[in-house]
């Protein structure tokens, strides 16, 4: 009972010395809670705009979901830090701890962290989205689904490929789906001995009988070339980009139909071999 009584009186003692140290520390602590409660609901409040921002330019739920858990971290952190500095803790050895770890993470996944940020930049900038027809890293295809490491494409006889981020913004991107118009264009070759103004009116008579050629802009039909076996004509129609592939497939069979029925003469490549007969057979 003499040793519980000399511990109290010893915590009180103590405690009557340090009640300054005591409730500065208390307050201390108050405050980095505080900032530490606020830091968690700015964090949300940020990742709730980022999240609704991306949403409003159709980007993936999911990569939308890890945009926000990263920015929610990233503030987070930044609060936490805050409120340890507040205790009198010195943050600079926790920051140099982070900034190791992480340039050992960036070494070790230098490929993936390039993928990572070539997604943010495919999300970003939007060079394309999901359903597009476009041509990257050597491929063409329809744009299935943006992730942030990957961009999953099918193409037209139906294959998935799956290309890294970082391959598609190192090279040029072409997307077929951009503009809502596309010119076609066709090279047709013909004869010298058929005639060029008969040529001429049965292409345009096909284009005019096409409803998915546009009137305006205005298709061309013109003399392009004057080949050493033909003479070529050129062949620019506009269309509608879903009507592209149709119309360029169509207009190439009745051409050909039109132009044998009306006996104009599409040639191919021909070699004439002459014979020199030999001096004793002369």
């Amino acid at each position: 009972m003499q040793q519980e009584v000399q511990v109290i009186t010893q915590s009180l003692t103590f405690l009557q010395k340090n009640q300054d140290l005591i409730i500065g520390f208390g307050l201390k602590l108050l405050v980095a809670i505080f900032i530490f409660y606020i830091g968690r609901w700015v964090a949300l409040g940020v990742s709730r705009l980022v999240g609704k921002a991306l949403l409003l330019r159709h980007v993936d739920r999911a990569v939308v979901s890890f945009l926000s858990s990263i920015v929610y971290a990233a503030v987070l952190i930044a609060f936490t830090l805050m409120a340890l500095s507040q205790l009198g803790i010195q943050t600079a050895s926790f920051l140099a701890i982070l900034g190791a770890a992480g340039l050992a993470v960036a070494l070790a996944l230098q490929g993936s962290l390039s993928n990572f940020a070539s997604g943010v930049l495919i999300i970003v900038f939007r060079p394309f989205k999901s359903g597009d027809l476009v041509e990257v890293a050597g491929i063409s295809g329809v744009v299935e689904r943006i992730d942030i490491f990957q961009t999953i494409f099918k193409t037209g006889d139906n294959k998935k490929i799956i290309v890294p981020n970082s391959q598609i913004t190192g090279g040029a991107i072409v997307n077929y789906s951009a503009e809502k118009r596309r010119r076609i264009d066709l090279t047709i070759s013909i004869s010298y001995d058929s005639d060029l103004r008969l040529a001429k009116q049965i292409l345009h008579d096909i284009l005019q009988a096409d409803s998915r050629v546009l009137k305006d802009p205005e298709a061309v039909i013109a003399v392009g070339a004057l080949a050493d076996s033909s003479v070529q004509l050129i062949v620019r129609p506009w269309v509608e980009a879903a009507d592209y592939w149709a119309v360029y497939w169509d207009s190439l069979e009745q051409i050909k139909l039109q132009f044998d029925a009306a006996g104009i003469e599409i040639p191919y490549p021909q070699m004439s071999l002459h014979m020199k007969p030999h001096k004793d057979e002369a």
